[in-house]
């Protein structure tokens, strides 16, 4: 058991990126945390709002860029279904003013895809219900 997992509780997960290799390099990632399991993929926003309303996940790992609703129109969304599921960001686009906005919709944290594993981090720390935004 790796020190994230232990010190993180077992977590049923939603992937959201419209990319499907990106996600499953996320699944793999996440999998390979003892206790975390990906429950569900989506690839754009409206899937995973549809796919969050039917299952009961954990935590959710949500890429900003996706066609059609974007990752905060997609985050306000579940937010107000569940304000209480963290949601952690992963994005080509990070900056301050994204990160800012990120907060301002309810997303408990944000990693940049430049360093992908940066994401087990950010999921064990939102789901310790801290929030987790990485420079």
């Amino acid at each position: 058991m790796t020190y994230l997992a232990h010190h993180a509780r077992a977590a049923r997960i939603l992937v959201v990126d419209d990319n499907a290799v990106m996600r499953r390099s996320l699944r793999t990632l996440l999998e390979s945390q003892d206790d975390w399991k990906v429950c569900g993929e989506a690839a754009d926003g409206l899937e995973a709002v549809k796919k969050f309303d039917r299952n009961k996940f954990n935590v959710i790992v949500l890429d900003f860029q996706m066609p059609g609703m974007n990752g905060l129109d997609t985050a306000k969304q579940i937010a107000l279904q569940s304000p209480a599921t963290p949601i952690l960001m992963v994005t080509l686009h990070h900056s301050a003013q994204l990160a800012e906005e990120a907060r301002k919709v309810g997303i408990r944290g944000i990693c940049p895809k430049s360093d992908i594993e940066c994401v087990v981090e950010g999921v064990a720390t939102v789901l310790g219900n801290r929030p987790y935004f990485k420079n």
